[in-house]
């Protein structure tokens, strides 16, 4: 199925220890790039957050924002740095010794020492924030390709609307080009033959200078590898893999083999077809550029 690049995807999950919110927005780029926001004691699970998202988006560029709350009281835990504390006393007894004051140390006063007291995470269970945070992950993936299933579904129709239009401008081509070189041929036969009348002419040569001249104009090849080439570019559009890359690609041979007929054409009508077929190439193309 044809995805688009944009879109956005937001879910919820939680339990009564933790809560995540986890928004994934994606936009268009030539790469898969992934940036992922999270708080930092999430950071040995942003491995797992990149490889369960690439199995979801496989190109573009996507930020990732995840929002963790911890409602339980038992994971945070107060600690005094032992070794402070006592630097601290053994200061303080020093300055009583040789200042001959009066001892009035106490724990209240130790306390409110910076940095003596303080608080601290205990360290989580990895595997049990991942399968909650996962599942929101997955909700919000799920959620952002539903949108860039319909975005993609919309740019299929358009882009298939487009290049029915270019086989219909094909066939007016290429019904033009059987009568066009005939005729081409007789006016070039007639002018050669105006041009060389008191000069004697080896018809032989002339009529193998005709033909090389006629077959260098011919587009026979040109109309054959563009029809060729839609074919491929609806094939494509039926695929249930990303196909951004391959369409770009195609798109350029398509616009390759139409600049190839303009430049050999010899009549007006072809050429002006041929630059409509231009025109609804690049539409394509620009359409091509939001597509997975």
């Amino acid at each position: 199925m044809i995805k688009s690049m944009t879109g956005f995807g937001r879910a919820m999950a939680d339990d009564e220890k933790r809560s995540f919110i986890v928004e994934i927005r994606g936009v268009n780029n030539r790469y898969f790039d992934i940036n992922i926001r999270m708080p930092k004691s999430l950071f040995p699970l942003e491995d797992k957050v990149r490889r369960l998202i690439a199995t979801y988006i496989s190109r573009g560029k996507v930020d990732v924002f995840i929002t963790y709350r911890n409602y339980a009281r038992e994971d945070t835990v107060v600690k005094y740095n032992k070794n402070l504390a006592k630097g601290y006393v053994e200061i303080l007894n020093e300055l009583k010794d040789d200042f001959s004051l009066v001892n009035d140390l106490s724990v209240s006063m130790l306390s409110r020492f910076p940095d003596i007291i303080y608080t601290e995470e205990k360290e989580e269970n990895i595997d049990e924030v991942w399968m909650l945070m996962g599942k929101a992950i997955e909700e919000a993936a799920s959620s952002i390709n539903h949108m860039r299933e319909t975005e993609g579904e919309a740019l299929k129709t358009d882009m298939l609307q487009k290049a029915g239009e270019i086989l219909a401008k094909i066939g007016t081509i290429r019904e033009r080009d059987k009568e066009v070189i005939p005729l081409y041929k007789e006016r070039l036969e007639a002018r050669i033959k105006e041009l060389m009348d008191a000069v004697p002419v080896d018809e032989n040569r002339l009529a193998l200078e005709i033909a090389m001249y006629t077959d260098k104009s011919s587009i026979d090849e040109e109309i054959t590898r563009l029809s060729s080439h839609m074919e491929q570019f609806e094939i494509f559009l039926s695929e249930n893999e990303p196909v951004g890359r391959k369409l770009d690609f195609l798109a350029q041979e398509m616009n390759r083999e139409a600049n190839t007929m303009a430049s050999k054409s010899v009549d007006l009508l072809i050429t002006n077809t041929v630059l409509e077929i231009k025109n609804e190439i690049e539409k394509i193309r620009e359409q091509m550029q939001n597509i997975e």
